[in-house]
């Protein structure tokens, strides 16, 4: 730490007897000075090293195994566990309840069949008048009643209680663990904020000047995409073009189609829904009412391409393999493509129309998550469902108990996303507000639109797009 050297005065003192020199602080010091100088770096590395290797040891000690359950993670898990339970709890006792409606109903039915017979066999014992014809006719009636009776209490006959085979979930993609890095985004086009706030002041940005063709006007919008700085594109249905309205800006500019309804490259007939291609700085367009999905340069973008054909196409999005997924409105499925690729491959529904967990009716708008999960709104069915990558079927997670306007249920929704906690916004459609669902939920809460319907600042009417920013 030191060397000697005559000519020097110390730092402290400043005599000249400084034979001292710290390599450290490159100073010198007198024989007394050197020595507090020595005191004071091994009190600084006491206090400063010692002790927070100290309390980081502490730290990493309370991580022993006796010590996970207090962490935040594990009572995550225990309240996801809680929920399901409860979820499970509230289907089997519906179903229970159900049942017992069958089997009343099916008792009074057989009361009703047995009941003219119970009064014939009285008449004729009154009377005693019965002959060996009306014994085989009163004994063919009472069989008949006693075989319904008996197979409906037979374990062999087939019931009408559908139980799904358990065995064909992965129970492993309902709750997983693992490990990110820290501030993973959820996908390039859908990074969200957790638990969005509610929208206390709303405020207008782009349209509101009525219905119209006007660059300050809108006429239908329905999906719309907003870029990272909050650029938004805009589906305009009934004016068959796709607007940019940038942040702040009074008017939009057309980006694609404006050139009147049809079926040109440079037309649109009815887009339902734009995305951003980030890779290929192109708009992805569900053009209905042409039944085709068109790619269009985002910059000055004159005509567009059209990639997938023969496709009832409402609602799409990206994932972050750039895979596009498509909702085919009259096919009643979801398919997945790849770029160039104009087949696709079924990722839900595609099972006829119905309500049934392998179904779809009418789906309007789909959404991804960085598990390749896909939340699809299923607008005739008023549920929103989730199907776990690779699934078979899927599952209810908001909406399912028919259409109406509670909390637990919705009416026709249209646009879907997804948050990073899980937490899914919907625009119920029919019920002129967005509403919330946490994960596990069976009713959810208004985000938007708690007033009805009308055109107020905090009221909605006929919600269909729904996109949520960065902030």
């Amino acid at each position: 730490m030191t060397t000697e050297n005559e000519s020097n005065l110390c730092s402290i003192c400043n005599k000249s007897s400084a034979k001292c020199f710290c390599v450290g602080c490159k100073k010198y010091f007198c024989s007394k000075d050197f020595k507090e100088h020595e005191q004071q770096l091994s009190t600084k590395f006491d206090n400063e090293i010692v002790r927070s290797h100290d309390e980081l040891l502490d730290q990493i000690q309370k991580l022993e195994k006796s010590n996970y359950s207090s962490l935040d993670f594990f009572d995550r898990i225990e309240q996801w566990k809680k929920t399901t339970i409860k979820k499970v709890e509230e289907a089997a006792e519906k179903a229970r309840h159900k049942l017992i409606e069958l089997i009343e109903k099916q008792r009074i039915k057989t009361i009703q069949q047995i009941e003219p017979i119970t009064k014939e066999i009285r008449r004729r014992q009154e009377e005693e008048n019965f002959i060996e014809n009306d014994m085989d006719h009163l004994k063919q009636k009472l069989n008949e009643v006693q075989q319904k009776v008996e197979n409906f209490f037979q374990k062999h006959i087939k019931r009408s209680v559908v139980i799904d085979n358990q065995n064909q979930i992965d129970w492993n993609q309902f709750i997983y663990v693992r490990e990110e890095p820290p501030k993973s985004p959820l996908l390039y086009s859908s990074n969200l904020k957790t638990n969005a706030e509610s929208i206390e002041n709303p405020v207008i940005v782009a349209g509101g000047n009525g219905e119209g063709s006007e660059m300050n006007q809108l006429n239908c919008p329905w999906g719309l995409n907003v870029d990272d700085d909050q650029t938004i594109y805009i589906a305009e249905y009934n004016n068959h073009r796709i607007v940019r309205w940038k942040y702040g800006a009074t008017a939009g500019r057309v980006v694609a189609g404006g050139n009147g309804e049809g079926n040109r490259p440079n037309q649109l007939r009815g887009p339902t829904n734009v995305i951003i291609d980030k890779q290929t700085d192109n708009l992805i367009i569900c053009d209905y009412r042409n039944k085709r999905v068109v790619r269009w340069p985002r910059q000055n973008g004159t005509n567009g391409e059209t990639i997938i054909s023969n496709v009832g196409c409402l609602g799409s999005t990206m994932d972050d393999d750039g895979f596009l997924y498509i909702a085919d409105f009259d096919k009643h499925e979801v398919r997945r493509y790849q770029m160039e690729d104009h087949q696709g491959v079924v990722v839900a529904g595609g099972n006829g129309p119905g309500n049934h967990l392998d179904q779809l009716n009418n789906p309007r708008y789909v959404f991804v998550d960085r598990n390749h999960s896909i939340y699809v709104s299923d607008y005739s069915n008023h549920r929103v469902m989730k199907w776990m990558n690779g699934a078979k079927q899927g599952i209810v997670v908001a909406g399912g108990q028919d259409q109406g306007n509670s909390l637990a249920q919705l009416s026709n929704p249209c646009g879907i996303v997804v948050d990073r906690s899980g937490t899914i916004y919907v625009a119920d459609c029919s019920n002129h507000r967005i509403m919330r669902w946490s994960p596990g939920d069976t009713q959810g809460t208004v985000f938007v639109g708690e007033s009805g319907q009308g055109s107020q600042m905090k009221q909605l009417s006929y919600p269909i797009g729904l996109s949520l920013d960065r902030d």
